[in-house]
């Protein structure tokens, strides 16, 4: 890896430091700097600094699209980068943004931040959590496309697929246990509806409904009744008419068997399937 210091890239001295001991450490964040790859880590820094008043650039460490890590903050040092989290995280920048249909955060910057990942939690002793930005605050960031990489688990051996068309994305493990779907909440203990707020794999059943039907909306797959239900209703991860109404419209698409529930192959179609 091309590792470029602050000296390197002409960081300006911090206004104050504060070190956090690895044992703090729990959390890996990824963000994304929502600008164009044009930019530097000295222009973000200018930013952070004289825009919003931080004592430093706010990440740990940076990436830009060729898979160059940029010293930010440092290993051991308190970022500015997640409010409420930023003791026990530290914060990588992905410099660039987002864009549908489009391959952004290419192989060789996945592989950088994958390279962090390792070194962060050989550093401190512990498997650290992956998390996206948005899921510790109210914000897009780090983009849907490292959103999804973060929770497939920071693949880097995968090609990346063409971006003539939407891009299916890392797939997401489907998060039930054997035996359950998404469904009414009428239905029996594996039928999982959104209403009683149930987690698993560290997340709650209508976040996991409403990252599906993101799915299919960055795809182009909400379709026919189901789009007309969700553009209506809302994406609140409560599973009703209108969540039934889009399964179903996708799985006579996909050619599925139509039932209008959420389960493995129908949740797998979204991440797999070509776009028809």
């Amino acid at each position: 890896m091309i590792i470029v210091s602050r000296d390197q890239w002409g960081a300006r001295a911090p206004r104050s430091v504060t070190k956090v001991p690895p044992s703090r450490r729990r959390r890996f964040v990824v963000h994304y700097s929502a600008a164009s790859p044009d930019q530097t880590p000295k222009s973000i820094q200018t930013y952070h600094m004289d825009g919003r008043g931080w004592a430093d650039i706010g990440y740990n460490w940076l990436v830009d699209e060729h898979g160059t890590i940029y010293e930010g903050r440092g290993w051991d040092v308190l970022g500015a980068h997640a409010a409420g989290h930023n003791t026990e995280s530290i914060g990588v920048c992905f410099i660039g943004r987002d864009r549908p249909g489009t391959v952004d955060a290419g192989p060789q910057a996945r592989a950088a931040v994958r390279w962090l990942y390792d070194q962060a939690c050989a550093r401190t002793g512990r498997t650290l959590t992956r998390t996206g930005h948005r899921d510790i605050g109210a914000t897009a960031c780090p983009g849907d496309e490292l959103h999804a990489w973060l929770h497939a688990g920071m693949p880097v051996d995968e090609p990346t697929p063409s971006p003539s068309r939407p891009a299916p994305g890392p797939a997401v493990p489907y998060p039930l246990p054997a035996g359950h779907y998404f469904g009414p909440a009428d239905g029996p203990d594996r039928s999982v509806s959104g209403r009683y707020r149930r987690r698993f794999g560290g997340r709650s059943d209508r976040t996991w409904l409403r990252t599906w039907a993101h799915q299919l909306a960055r795809r182009g797959w909400s379709i026919g009744t189901g789009r007309r239900w969700l553009t209506r209703h809302g994406n609140d991860g409560q599973y009703g008419p209108e969540y039934k109404a889009l399964i179903s419209a996708f799985q006579r698409d996909q050619g599925l068997r139509v039932d209008g529930l959420l389960g493995p192959d129908t949740w797998h179609a979204a991440y797999r399937n070509p776009v028809t």
